[in-house]
């Protein structure tokens, strides 16, 4: 085991906008990314994984947009060990000030067996020479021998020697498949340091999948062990069941310094505001127990957790709520709330707006408040979210009136207002199962688009009767999965302004791939 350095730097890399993306029906546009990298910034991560440059022409431009407008963090693109992804990287990265390129190839012998059907000299020459290729072109090379904990142990230090002497200056060992264990994956790493003769070259990190819940425990696992970068996702998103969730490993070294020994640079209070950002754009909802961020993280309902609680808040509370940007009994604004009381409750929140915006989402907000007694800041947090949708697809479908007509003895029939992309205004009513489905059918008939929907659900926003309701809906269309969201007061019509969204999103991300 390494020894502990009370002063040593975790650096904290964040693949939200690359592994995060690959949740299944996830589906971000170029502002959805811009958004989420722009409160990476805010939280201070050291690296953003800002997507996979030579996937798509969508994704290079967005990857380029980041690494050129954010400020701070090191902006990183995948790039399998192939010429033609480190060359889309170069060309992606090039002119940008803190620029890293992360290539990886499969090291098990399963993978090499049944996915690159190569043998391990030709794979062993693929990683060198793309780490070479690489380091012609940026300072800053991370190489990820992938599923390496199920690897040849020897084979793997082999590797990762080759690497380092290629140029690479961090290597990432990777339980892609969440196979592992923390005892396992500790003695892994300790092996690393043991067996590759010039680690001292190279930081040490780890990418930890949560496929038997164990991502966080290894990851916390393999820093006391030595490893001195965590690669994870905000809200534990990712591949399958995820990646580990950064704010969970970034809150346990911080509470148990004492016993990991090392330190972040993250701006802590910024946690909860991105864990919330992601989870609206993403459209997955954050579970109520959920470490850290959750709901009911801080929340004491036993009444003899209660009683100790009031008495020293250190009996049941290990972390302070404000640490993390989480909000408890918010100031409520209501009808009577003026611009300024609204722009000064909106910045506490972290959204600035110019006086055009601060007008639009005013009057947004006034049409609630005439619906709703009070407004919460999650109420506020959900107006923001459909506003930046609305800002989002200007140039797309916008829904301007809705109608339906439903009951338990007739078919529920919906009438439609659409705005079309060219600006133009159309009406079509359609029955269906349900004033949902006939919703639905008739914004299939306005917008002429063939898409199939496969999944919708509904959450509160608040509590209450008068409760703002957010709906989520999933559409496939050409084999590929887009999320919609969309909030009201009244479901049906949270409902079709969800449906709606999904499908320009769908219109956004074809436009530029």
């Amino acid at each position: 085991m390494i020894e502990k350095n009370q002063t040593d730097k975790l650096i904290v890399f964040d693949t939200t906008l690359r592994d995060g993306e690959q949740s299944a029906g996830a589906s971000l546009t170029a502002q959805d990314k811009f958004r989420i990298a722009s409160q990476l910034q805010k939280l201070n991560v050291d690296i953003i994984e800002a997507g996979f440059a030579a996937s798509s022409p969508g994704d290079f431009a967005a990857v380029r947009k980041i690494a050129l407008e954010i400020e701070g963090p090191t902006i990183a693109t995948l790039a399998r060990a192939v010429p033609s992804d480190i060359d889309s990287a170069i060309d992606c990265l090039k002119g940008a000030p803190k620029p890293r390129i992360h290539t990886f190839l499969s090291v098990s012998d399963i993978h090499l067996l049944h996915q690159m059907k190569k043998d391990r000299e030709s794979i062993m020459s693929m990683a060198v020479d793309a780490v070479k290729r690489a380091r012609d072109s940026v300072q800053d090379v991370e190489f990820s021998p992938m599923d390496a904990s199920r690897s040849d142990p020897d084979y793997l230090y082999m590797m990762l020697e080759k690497a380092i002497d290629a140029g690479a200056t961090t290597v990432n060992i990777p339980d892609t498949v969440g196979y592992t264990n923390p005892k396992e994956f500790g003695d892994l790493i300790s092996g690393v340091f043991k067996n590759v003769t010039n680690i001292n070259r190279a930081i040490v990190s780890v990418h930890c999948h949560n496929d038997l819940g164990m991502a966080v425990a290894n990851s916390l696992s393999a820093i006391e062990n030595g490893a001195r970068q965590i690669e994870g996702c905000i809200n534990g998103l990712g591949e399958r069941a995820g990646n580990a969730a950064l704010e969970e490993v970034i809150m346990a070294v911080k509470t148990r310094q004492d016993h990991y020994g090392v330190e972040t640079d993250i701006n802590t209070p910024e946690i909860g505001p991105s864990s919330r950002l992601i989870s609206n754009i993403f459209g997955f909802p954050i579970q109520f127990n959920k470490a850290i961020t959750g709901q009911n993280a801080f929340r004491h309902s036993s009444g003899i957790h209660q009683d100790a609680f009031l008495k020293e808040r250190t009996t049941f509370e290990i972390m302070h709520p404000e640490e993390v940007g989480w909000k408890g009994d918010a100031i409520v604004l209501s009808k009577l709330s003026g611009r300024a009381g609204l722009k000064s409750r909106l910045e506490h929140l972290g959204f600035k707006l110019s006086d055009d915006e601060l007008l639009d989402v005013f009057n947004n907000f006034k049409n609630l408040a005439d619906q709703k007694r009070e407004i919460t800041d999650k109420d506020l947090e959900s107006l923001m979210s459909e506003f930046h949708r609305e800002l989002d697809t200007t140039e797309n479908f916008k829904v301007i009136d809705l109608d339906v007509i439903c009951g338990n003895k007739r078919d529920p029939i919906a009438n439609i207002t659409l705005e079309l992309p060219s600006g133009k205004t159309v009406k079509s009513s359609k029955t269906g199962t349900g004033p949902v489905d006939a919703v639905c059918n008739t914004i299939d008939d306005l917008t002429k688009m063939d898409v199939n929907l496969t999944e919708y659900s509904v959450s509160s926003v608040t509590e209450g009767i008068d409760a703002l309701g957010e709906v989520t809906i999933r559409i496939e269309k050409d084999g590929t999965i887009y999320t919609g969201q969309g909030s009201d007061t009244d479901i049906i019509l949270a409902s079709a302004k969800a449906y709606v969204n999904a499908i320009n999103r769908y219109l956004i991300i074809k436009s530029v791939n």
